[in-house]
């Protein structure tokens, strides 16, 4: 036996212990992998099945809790809330209040540009010709909203008559009465009333008589002509159409008033 024979029967008998644990690593590993395969085939679709499943019933579940939680956290952090949404709503106003411009302006020119076509020239020659403030005016006359007969003192509500129903008629005669008193002893001039309070984009016109008031809500464009009229249409209804037996009886004074103010007198 040759030196070379001898020393390749050794590399055999000494190497083969290392193989053979590197190899039933290397074998334990690729069935390691098949297994995880195997089993990421079978448990992924039903993994998927209840995923969906969950997800479907989670409105149903959960949806109840979620709200509650959530009115609940509104309700014991009102404030926070108010500050976090104040600049969102100023901004969504904000650009309301912008296309409601643009609105009015196109409106306007609209008007303008009929008024003064090259036909309507010579059909409205000698006559006066519409002001942008009496077309704005035109566009955006006054409008009642709701009327509330409020007896002096207590603040209670004789009679109502809405046309849209938003606001809450008591909570309102009770608001107006507190902040009439208010102003009127604040100033301190004996006889002198509140006639008119400015409420965001709402105008409400206190018509003052001995025993009760009435505020009439207004929406539009509330002037010095507008007044004028509101003011003979409440002291004639006043005059003519109430008398002393009617503040005693609440529901023959609000009869009395709708039918009133049905028709538009104004």
């Amino acid at each position: 036996m040759t030196t070379d024979e001898r020393l390749e029967i050794l590399k055999e008998l000494l190497l083969t212990d290392e193989k053979k644990p590197e190899n039933d690593i290397y074998r334990k590993l690729k069935d390691l992998e098949e297994r995880q395969q195997h089993l990421s085939d079978r448990v992924g679709p039903i993994l998927d099945e209840r995923l969906l499943s969950f997800v479907e019933e989670m409105p149903k579940t959960l949806g109840p809790t979620i709200t509650q939680t959530l009115k609940s956290e509104i309700k014991n952090s009102q404030d926070a809330v108010v500050e976090a949404l104040y600049p969102i709503m100023g901004k969504m106003i904000k650009k309301y209040i912008q296309a409601e411009i643009k609105k009015l302006n196109d409106s306007i020119s609209k008007k303008i540009d009929n008024a003064f076509s090259f036909r309507n020239i010579f059909k409205s020659k000698g006559k006066e010709r519409p002001t942008a403030a009496a077309l704005l005016k035109e566009e955006y006359k006054a409008y009642i909203e709701q009327i509330l007969v409020i007896e002096k003192g207590s603040g209670l509500l004789k009679a109502s008559y809405s046309k849209t129903k938003t606001m809450d008629k008591d909570m309102m005669a009770g608001m107006l009465t507190a902040i009439k008193s208010f102003a009127e002893d604040a100033f301190e001039r004996g006889e002198m009333e509140l006639e008119r309070i400015d409420y965001q984009l709402y105008t409400i016109h206190l018509q003052n008589f001995s025993e009760y008031y009435i505020a009439v809500i207004l929406s539009g464009i509330y002037d010095d002509e507008y007044k004028n009229k509101l003011d003979d249409v409440l002291l004639d209804f006043a005059q003519f159409v109430i008398n002393k037996d009617d503040l005693s009886d609440n529901q023959k004074f609000t009869k009395k008033l709708k039918e009133y103010f049905t028709d538009e007198r104004i």
